[in-house]
């Protein structure tokens, strides 16, 4: 059992795989029919599917695990110290991403659409000064949009701490009401996604451009919240565990009945009986979906995952590193690799394999030896690095 104070490996290792999954997810997006920055020519709706299964709660687990790793780290550091620190560890990959790492993904999307012909330094002219000549916004975040809203969610809970800090103390008060915590963590957040699913991505579509995003924002946020007032609760972690079994059924039983759905879009559907009740079910069906998915996820790490390990401690360091990375390596090899005439798993493959093998060396024998490059890929300096290990090792031996 893990102590609501002790390290949390089970996340750590849910925050590689969340956004190890998010890395296939956006190889996925360049093969469906859906928008995306360029695309194969093999692109169609065959795989969307598995898509649409993975996207109502790719990236709200993100922000859970982002509100209790917060909590985490607000707690051991004077809050004037954290913010700061946060705030640099979180902006300069961000600056450094817009100004840098998304560039190329805006010059080649530019070059499919027949926007432009211009070699990349002629091009990034352009991009730098906010050109008004393209269908895009110039500079963009594109991909880094996550780290964006991160930050001003980190500054929210900053302001909010000390309400936190005041709930904190009654918290075995608010605990001894286990009834209530049953219910608002079992159905609460099924609630939020309903609200998002049935009315707010109508109302406030999806943009990703922060200012405009409220939809987002309310599903988001709400999470994000969730996780840093329930992070050091032993009572919520222990429902999760009680919830692991049901949530595991409800994702087989879901994810079918959503493929059965899914389905019905080859038919004839005016010949299809209820199609009406089917509709109206299935709008029900993702919010349940969405939580229980990442009810499930969280217990499967709790259950298997939740021990140290050399590759738990390397690709903690790696992964962010990859993230910011990764959606430029996929339009660059995708660019270039459908344009050769290979077949469809020749050329997802190659795309695959090229991205995490860039992702791979580009951390491994660039970043991570780069006390300059370290802090614009959200890494701590050597110095920084060596002082905190002599920091554990004091508290230790004390």
């Amino acid at each position: 059992m893990t102590t609501p104070h002790s390290r949390r490996y089970d996340l750590d290792w849910l925050r590689i795989i969340a956004f190890g999954l998010l890395i296939f997810y956006h190889i996925g997006m360049f093969y469906v029919s859906w928008d995306f920055h360029v695309k194969s020519v093999h692109a169609g709706p065959d795989i969307e599917p598995l898509m649409k299964l993975i996207n109502p709660w790719r990236m709200t687990v993100l922000f859970i695990i982002s509100g209790v790793a917060l909590r985490f780290a607000m707690d051991k550091a004077p809050i004037g110290r954290f913010a700061w620190s946060r705030f640099w560890r979180l902006f300069l990959p961000l600056a450094f991403g817009v100004l840098v790492i998304v560039a190329p993904q805006s010059w080649l999307e530019l070059i499919e659409k027949g926007e432009t012909t211009a070699s990349f330094w002629t091009f990034y002219g352009d991009y730098l000064s906010a050109s008004l000549d393209y269908s895009i916004i110039l500079p963009t975040w594109n991909h880094l949009w996550y780290v964006a809203y991160l930050i001003i969610y980190t500054f929210i809970l900053i302001a909010l701490y000390p309400l936190v800090a005041r709930l904190s103390k009654n918290r075995a008060a608010l605990e001894s009401k286990t009834p209530i915590l049953f219910f608002a963590v079992a159905l609460g957040p099924i609630g939020i996604f309903a609200l998002h699913e049935l009315w707010l991505s109508e109302l406030l579509p999806s943009t990703h451009a922060l200012f405009d995003d409220w939809g987002n924002h309310a599903l988001y946020f709400p999470f994000l919240l969730f996780a840093f007032l329930a992070a050091k609760s032993e009572r919520v972690w222990q429902i999760i565990d009680r919830l692991f079994a049901p949530a595991l059924f409800a994702v087989a039983l879901l994810a079918a009945w959503q493929i059965f759905v899914w389905s019905l879009n080859e038919a004839d559907l005016r010949d299809v009986p209820y199609i009406e009740i089917i509709a109206s079910a299935h709008m029900m069906v993702v919010p349940v979906y969405a939580w229980a998915c990442i009810l499930a996820a969280f217990g499967l790490v709790r259950r298997f995952a939740n021990k140290p390990g050399r590759a738990l401690s390397y690709m903690t360091e790696a992964i962010f590193p990859w993230y910011i990375l990764h959606q430029t390596f996929i339009v660059m090899f995708g660019f270039w690799f459908t344009r050769q005439g290979l077949s469809p798993v020749l050329e997802f493959s190659l795309v695959t394999v090229s991205t995490f093998a860039s992702c791979l060396m580009a951390h491994e024998y660039i970043i991570r030896r780069s006390s300059f490059l370290r802090p614009l890929f959200g890494q701590k300096t050597h110095q920084a690095q060596k002082v905190k290990r002599l920091e554990t090792a004091s508290v230790k031996t004390a």
